[in-house]
């Protein structure tokens, strides 16, 4: 039997709210794992604004408000939930690497150099003059039953030090996490619809649970964006500040646009339900409830649409910082061997264990 075209229009709909649904879901659940991952890497947070995770936290905590008073979907409250524990987790990351403060302070990089003291150097590091080298031997030698030179010192090969991550490796690794989030939020919502039979186009018995305005909710709806896009500011001015995103995720802001433009999408893609008889709407009903329903969700709308449009300006910022990044990753990835290479080069020449003679 064939679908009448509006009742086939009306399931794309469905399906495209749907998938666009399951894949915001997926990244919003994944969206800190992957900054919570680079500041246990580094063992450092100062490269997260500690002002944009409180603004957060006070955002998502507005959210859980505003979504339980307006009443909807009780995933969505339960993701809100989710936000909030995992910008505690954050917080407490920035409070164990920082300290309890509430400032954000610019912390210059520090690139290990020739001849910079370290924990493994004394506090007296004695000044050698190259130029200038005695070319003297110990007396002890001018014995005859002494050897001329000494037996070879055993010495720690220096670090081989790691080969940075480029460009293109960087991308792809990426781009294939972002590919499996989507696909997995693509798999729950075909599973999903699966195990409902297929009967996810199903009209509701009544919509008036979705159009219904709570003064309330509405109230801490559009608080929650304000702070959501207050939010990014401490960022951007932190980015700018140091003039660089070392030690911020760019997957962290990669899945945060995503699930908010899917969000948006997903809201978007609703299939107005009429009153009617056989649900059936009247001559400009079905524009009128669309246009209700968005109105009740234009907090939340404002929200993901104003933190995308700032997210874009933080993307800005890793490219025009990019190369000072990198300069800054090579050095902390080749400082090892830098520290190895300069405690060589104050050994006298015979101890070093890199010449000819042996």
């Amino acid at each position: 039997m064939m679908v009448p075209p509006s009742q086939n229009l009306n399931l794309d709909i469905t399906a495209i709210s749907g998938i666009c649904g399951s894949i915001s879901i997926a990244c919003w659940v994944v969206v800190f794992s992957p900054q919570i991952v680079e500041n246990f890497r580094r063992g450092s947070a100062d490269g997260l604004s500690l002002q944009f995770i409180i603004v957060w936290l006070a955002g998502d905590v507005f959210n859980i408000l505003g979504a339980v008073l307006q009443g909807v979907l009780p995933t969505m409250i339960i993701l809100a939930v989710y936000y909030t524990i995992a910008d505690i987790v954050l917080l407490l990351q920035c409070f164990y690497y920082r300290g309890f403060t509430w400032r954000d302070e610019v912390v210059p990089p520090k690139p290990s150099r020739l001849g910079e003291g370290n924990e493994r150097t004394g506090l007296l590091v004695p000044n050698i003059d190259r130029s200038r080298r005695s070319s003297t031997v110990s007396a002890s030698h001018l014995s005859p039953v002494v050897p001329l030179l000494d037996a070879p010192k055993s010495y720690d090969p220096p670090a081989v030090p790691r080969k940075p991550t480029t460009r293109l490796q960087a991308t792809l690794f990426n781009l294939t996490s972002i590919l499996m989030v989507c696909a997995a939020g693509v798999l729950g919502w075909y599973v999903s619809n699966r195990s409902q039979g297929g009967h996810s186009s199903k009209k509701p018995s009544s919509s008036d649970d979705i159009l219904n305005f709570n003064l309330w909710g509405q109230v801490f709806g559009y608080f929650c964006a304000v702070l959501y896009l207050g939010s990014r500011i401490p960022q951007i001015l932190l980015n700018y500040r140091r003039k660089s995103t070392e030690g911020v995720s760019m997957l962290f802001f990669l899945f945060a646009c995503i699930g908010n433009l899917t969000y948006v999408l997903s809201i978007f893609a609703y299939e107005p339900h009429c009153q009617g008889k056989h649900g059936k709407c009247r001559d400009g009903e079905a524009l009128s409830v669309y246009g209700k329903y968005v109105a009740v969700n234009a907090s939340w709308l404002a929200g993901s649409l104003g933190t995308l449009f700032l997210d874009l300006g933080i993307f800005a910022q890793f490219f025009l910082y990019r190369d000072q990044d990198e300069y800054e990753e090579s050095a902390v990835e080749n400082g090892v061997a830098r520290e190895e290479r300069r405690e060589r080069e104050q050994r006298p020449l015979l101890d070093r264990g890199d010449s000819g003679y042996q």
